[in-house]
């Protein structure tokens, strides 16, 4: 694997100062490889979105490095103890952020222009020919769906409409990473996937690497191959999305990956039971069935958070161990001996 096209290192962010300072990212560290989408989630306040507008400097961060595509945007020189931050000048990350584009959620399209203007508007500020500019342009409105709305103005279209021609404007610099600031927050589900479908159709065609900020676990499904999770300006845990699922390490992923929980907690005191993570098998096993025909072993489930993601079965099954200390143990012993399946056993003592 090559030089990640985007390289986050030991990047701090505080707003404010003295006993009031909020300190929204604390040493963060990322790698983001060159034609990837990559996810970073988190909850509300998580920093997320400042991480974002860190990558292109619509936020300057208080210390740490940005490279993007080989090109410092900020870094730290040595100066005493701590160090300088030094930036890039403003001429030099007007051109950078040409190939590092954004998309937000509330659009931010002209009103007063046209779907094709809008998509103009960046190439005349880089100095297009005019006749350029609309050429591309109307090609980007066919690569998104919506040639024939060349000449409507955002008040006419659909929220839909409007991110897709928001996506055109971005990629009307033949930018190399495209960042989706919760791009999709504002949008009903089907929407929602149609949009998805068209992110990953466009990283597909082009090339583009894509950036997704969002607080939907469902988003992360269904898009990316690869995951930050974000936690009080901290990142929690990443890595690839299927392994994430399959076996989230810190409470803020699993806050995440399963909201719902699965927990004794609501069961007496001594409840034994057996926590089943499905670890992305091609299809969900008739698990308890087979434990009752092949064992003779029948088991209560007290709580399930599954789902599935290309196909693959991931989640957790709280199961109630029988009472008897035998059957129990055979019943532990034949769980773990599934396939792309494991357990461990769990007491509530309240």
């Amino acid at each position: 694997m090559g030089e990640p096209i985007i390289q986050i290192q030991h990047l701090f962010k505080t707003f404010g100062s003295g006993d009031s300072a909020v300190h929204a990212l604390d040493d963060i560290n990322l790698d983001i490889q060159q034609g990837e989408i990559f996810g970073i989630i988190g909850l509300s306040g998580a920093g997320k979105s400042t991480l974002v507008r860190c990558m292109n400097l619509l936020e300057c961060p208080t210390s740490g490095t940005v490279i993007v595509d080989g090109q410092k945007f900020v870094w730290m020189e040595p100066d005493g103890a701590e160090g300088k931050l030094r930036c890039i000048s403003e001429r030099e990350l007007r051109l950078a952020r040409r190939k590092i584009t954004m998309i937000f959620q509330s659009f931010n399209l002209l009103m007063q222009r046209t779907c094709l203007k809008n998509i103009c508007f960046p190439m005349e500020i880089s100095g297009v020919p005019a006749a350029k500019a609309r050429q591309r342009a109307m090609e980007l409105l066919e690569l998104v769906g919506l040639l024939e709305k060349a000449n409507a103005y955002p008040a006419q279209l659909s929220g839909g409409q409007k991110q897709r021609i928001a996506i055109a404007r971005a990629l009307a610099t033949d930018p190399k990473v495209l960042l989706c600031d919760e791009a999709t927050s504002a949008l009903d589900p089907t929407t929602t996937a149609s949009i998805l479908d068209l992110l990953k159709d466009l990283n597909q065609k082009l090339g583009v690497t894509v950036v997704v900020i969002t607080h939907q676990m469902s988003v992360i499904e269904e898009i990316c191959s690869r995951v930050a999770i974000l936690d009080g300006g901290v990142v929690a845990e990443q890595g690839k999305v299927e392994d994430i699922f399959s076996n989230p390490h810190t409470d803020a992923a699993r806050r995440l990956v399963y909201p719902g929980g699965v927990s004794l907690e609501q069961y007496p005191t001594g409840t034994r039971a057996v926590r089943v993570a499905f670890n992305g098998g091609t299809a969900y096993q008739p698990l308890i069935a087979s434990l009752a025909i092949d064992c003779g072993i029948k088991v209560n489930i007290l709580g399930a958070d599954t789902r599935e993601i290309d196909g693959k079965a991931f989640g957790t099954m709280l199961l109630g161990l029988p009472d008897d200390p035998n059957d129990a143990a055979k019943a532990l012993s034949y769980i773990r001996s599934q396939p792309n399946v494991s357990a461990e056993e769990v007491e509530y003592h309240g």
